[in-house]
């Protein structure tokens, strides 16, 4: 069973970090229960989704959870699949309404790329069971973004599936669009 944030009804748990023309939006599954309690995302002790931010060059500091809307200054935007319960991936319910209302709200700002932390959330996006999913660069099959990647989830609770070198080769495309990067790399200062 679904263990539901103290919001009122209808409301969503978090409010989404989004603007137009972003380089990457991160979807998550939902809010952890930390997250929901703080109304902040990858607010729980253990997450690594900040430190990875910084730690891949995708923000020059580590950001906080409380910091979070100052993503939106790096071309970067934050929402999850199921935006009315919190919890772990295991006790969210997802319907054909959660994933059709995301696809709706990705469409109208058109971010460059969608990035999911984790595999649950992507399995939503594209309709396959998580064990059918590899890390890495996929098709959107629903055209919504240039680029889709799906990315290991930075919670606490899957520690052990925990590889950054996804993070770092999104780091990668993400940073080629930037014209300081670009300038690097032809050799032009």
């Amino acid at each position: 069973m679904p263990s539901q944030a103290t919001v009122p009804l209808g409301e969503d748990v978090l409010d989404d970090v989004l603007g137009l023309g972003l380089r990457v939006v991160f979807v998550g599954m939902a809010s952890g229960r930390v997250s929901a309690l703080r109304r902040r995302h990858y607010a729980g002790p253990g997450n690594k989704f900040w430190p990875t931010l910084a730690a891949v060059g995708l923000t020059p500091e580590r950001l906080t959870p409380d910091r979070e809307r100052e993503i939106l200054r790096h071309g970067m935007g934050l929402t999850d699949v199921q935006k009315r319960q919190s919890g772990s991936d295991v006790e969210i319910e997802v319907v054909p309404s959660d994933v059709a209302l995301l696809r709706a709200k990705l469409a109208r700002i058109r971010p460059r790329r969608i990035a999911f932390n984790g595999k649950r959330a992507a399995s939503h996006w594209l309709g396959k069971p998580t064990a059918a999913l590899c890390y890495g660069p996929v098709a959107d099959p629903h055209g919504t973004a240039e680029e889709l990647f799906i990315l290991p989830s930075t919670s606490g609770a899957a520690s052990g599936f925990w590889d950054v070198q996804p993070w770092t080769d999104l780091a990668d495309q993400v940073l080629r669009d930037l014209p300081s990067h670009t300038a690097s790399l032809s050799g032009i200062s």
